[in-house]
């Protein structure tokens, strides 16, 4: 995925996984997605479940916490970390 940031295939993840009515490229890295795009527990979901298919990546019951799908640049961090393992 060299040709795209990690950031970027977020915001198109949460565009087309949650209907927004915006173009990602309207969507900064650090919007606050709960209260600016109105996203819910329910939206955090289809977002994980759409890193989880386009990284390969798995997120653990004890993974979901606040701070890390507050932002897109903090869903991108954590998918860099998840990527990078255990020992990175």
């Amino acid at each position: 995925m060299p040709d795209k940031s990690i950031e970027q295939t977020v915001k198109e993840l949460m565009v087309e996984r949650l209907f927004l009515k915006i173009a990602p490229e309207q969507i900064a890295d650090d919007t606050e997605i709960m209260e600016e795009l109105g996203v819910d527990s329910v939206s955090v979901f289809e977002i994980v479940v759409g890193l989880e298919e386009s990284f390969g990546i798995s997120f653990g019951d004890d993974e979901f916490r606040i701070e890390t799908f507050r932002t897109p640049k903090s869903i991108a961090d954590y998918v860099r970390r998840k990527l990078e393992g255990p020992q990175g």
